[in-house]
């Protein structure tokens, strides 16, 4: 009978096509994250030096020997943590493509590609959690105290990322359905 309204279902209502917009979602807002960063470089390079230096934060003999006052240690910083969010949305938006490819069929080269989309987005969203959950909510946030900080706290933000990369982890590794589920009311 040709494509059905439960074909288009299939695909369009599959944890796949959830997977694959998480992953295209994501991936832009990652590249967005990054160009921003590179387009508004003294505003974010002065928040990645403020939660370094500790300025801002409580105060403590027993913890302010961790800050880091060196403007050229600060940059690597900044630097760092572009490239990641580069790296980070460029894996998810390959994801994204190689998702498209498996759900539409188109090309064949995609064919059988799924094992690769999942593998791409669990690096990816790996490597989301790794900045956020590591770098900024370990790290800045309890290392440096980024959460007491007056001028610069990203603890929400962080949160917020390691979140949906959270979500898509679980996503991409949920087992494939066995079938279609029985409906109890018919």
């Amino acid at each position: 009978m040709g494509f059905s309204g439960t074909k288009f279902l299939d695909v369009v209502g599959s944890r796949r096509m959830a997977v694959a917009l998480l992953a295209t979602i994501t991936g832009f807002y990652y590249l967005f994250v990054a160009v921003t960063n590179c387009a508004d470089t003294e505003t974010n390079r002065h928040a990645v030096a403020a939660v370094l230096s500790m300025r801002s934060t409580i105060h403590n003999p027993g913890t302010d020997w961790r800050a880091i006052t060196n403007g050229g240690v600060a940059l690597v910083a900044y630097i760092l943590i572009v490239i990641w969010e580069y790296l980070t949305a460029f894996v998810l938006l390959a994801a994204a493509a190689v998702w498209g490819g498996v759900l539409t069929g188109f090309p064949r080269r995609f064919a059988g590609r799924s094992a690769v989309a999942v593998k791409l987005s669990s690096l990816g969203w790996t490597m989301a959690m790794l900045l956020f959950a590591g770098g900024f909510l370990t790290i800045a946030g309890e290392w440096f105290r980024m959460w007491a900080n007056d001028q610069v706290d990203a603890s929400g933000a962080a949160l917020q990322n390691f979140l949906i990369a959270a979500v898509g982890l679980i996503l991409v590794h949920l087992p494939e359905s066995v079938g279609p589920r029985s409906d109890p009311n018919p």
